[in-house]
């Protein structure tokens, strides 16, 4: 199914909870959505018959200095289509419905976001800092952080 066609199914169920699709320069093309309906638009993206998005290839945390962005990139083993999925957050408090009861694999991608961008994922079963020590201070993605002369007394 092409870029179009899926952006024009989801919207077509969701609404106005479907932003845009950014198709120029994007590979694969973006369907961008309310943050607050990710997990619902995640469900039907892997549950619809004509979609089957039963993989989730990739969650990254942006930072675009005025605002952050989550991008999934989905893919259907079945069907063979892609598509990007992405929600652009505030930079205070940035959070968003967590996926990983939709694909069990956005756990530790959520986590890594999470540790270096501060982006909450309500509802995740498991999330915490996973490649930072639980005591760090900041989110060394995010294009503000000023990192820190010493950890517990050593020069960093």
């Amino acid at each position: 199914m092409e870029p179009k066609a899926i952006f024009e199914a989801v919207r077509g169920k969701f609404g106005k909870a479907v932003v845009e699709l950014q198709e120029e320069g994007f590979r694969p093309a973006f369907v961008v959505v309310s943050p607050e309906s990710v997990r619902e638009i995640s469900l039907f993206l892997r549950d619809d018959p004509a979609m089957k998005f039963d993989s989730l290839m990739c969650l990254s945390g942006v930072d675009y200095k005025d605002r952050f962005a989550v991008a999934y990139h989905l893919h259907s083993l079945a069907i063979g289509h892609r598509i990007g999925v992405k929600a652009y957050l505030p930079r205070e408090a940035p959070s968003l419905p967590s996926v990983d009861g939709v694909w069990p694999a956005a756990n530790f991608q959520e986590r890594e976001a999470f540790d270096l961008y501060g982006i909450v994922f309500t509802g995740s079963c498991d999330l915490r800092r996973i490649l930072l020590p639980e005591d760090w201070v900041g989110h060394p993605l995010r294009k503000d952080y000023k990192y820190p002369e010493f950890y517990h007394g050593i020069k960093v």
